[in-house]
């Protein structure tokens, strides 16, 4: 099965965007780095601008994530859904299997609905991630192993959680301003409390676990993220 036809799966109206469709882009819809980017037609360059990027913003925080993209990356695209650009990233998981990831094109404004204290309370850092680099970068089939885009954020109030009749300790984050900006896939979820974030401190959460808080936002995000790399 070719790429698309795989792709199309999970995907029916995604494409490839072609070289002369790129120079049909507006820079308002795509940062001036990654028409640079994309721009560019030597391969080899083209995945330097491309790693160097991702260290400009969260070389600290996810370098291990950076680190097996460096050596593992096979190519990456320029793709447009429903109207909406991202980049679809070929990675070599350890069992020279390929997978393909998403990354949306980031936001340089955004508004997630029902974040009472707004998007300017969250740590420096994830709103970095978020407006420099992608809007989420995640296994395109599951849409999960990674870090949602912001329109898919869980706000913890808006669900019923059956953990919570069985914990073991009284609760430690206010559900009223928990964000889960990563997920899984199964149920595990790495969520910021706007209450409670100095330091990026997070909360390990679980549809079927006890949580565990007070963890490192970007140590489990950065973990994570390789696991799901090496082998969905």
């Amino acid at each position: 099965m070719d790429k698309l036809s795989f792709l199309k799966q999970y995907r029916k109206s995604i494409e490839f965007v072609s070289n002369k469709g790129l120079l049909n882009i507006e820079k308002e819809n795509m940062p001036d780095k990654w028409l640079e980017i994309f721009k560019e037609e030597d391969t080899t360059r083209k995945i330097e601008k491309l790693i160097a990027l991702w260290n400009s913003v969260c070389q600290k925080e996810l370098s291990n994530t950076i680190s097996y993209l460096k050596e593992n990356l096979l190519e990456f695209e320029l793709i447009l859904d429903n109207g909406q650009y991202a980049v679809l990233y070929s990675v070599k998981s350890e069992n020279n299997e390929v997978l393909y990831y998403e990354g949306g094109i980031p936001h340089n404004s955004i508004n997630i609905t029902g974040m009472q204290q707004g998007w300017s309370n969250v740590p420096q850092s994830i709103k970095g991630f978020y407006e420099k680099l992608h809007n989420g970068f995640y296994y395109l089939p599951s849409r999960a192993m990674g870090l949602v885009p912001v329109e898919c954020i869980t706000h913890f109030e808006n669900y019923e959680w059956g953990i919570l009749e069985e914990l073991d300790e009284p609760l430690g984050i206010n559900m009223a301003t928990t964000y889960g900006f990563f997920e899984n896939g199964m149920g595990g979820y790495v969520a910021i409390d706007l209450n409670n974030c100095n330091n990026e401190i997070a909360t390990l959460w679980f549809t079927n676990d006890q949580p565990e808080y007070n963890v490192n936002f970007w140590d489990i995000v950065d973990e994570w993220i390789v696991i799901g790399l090496q082998d969905i």
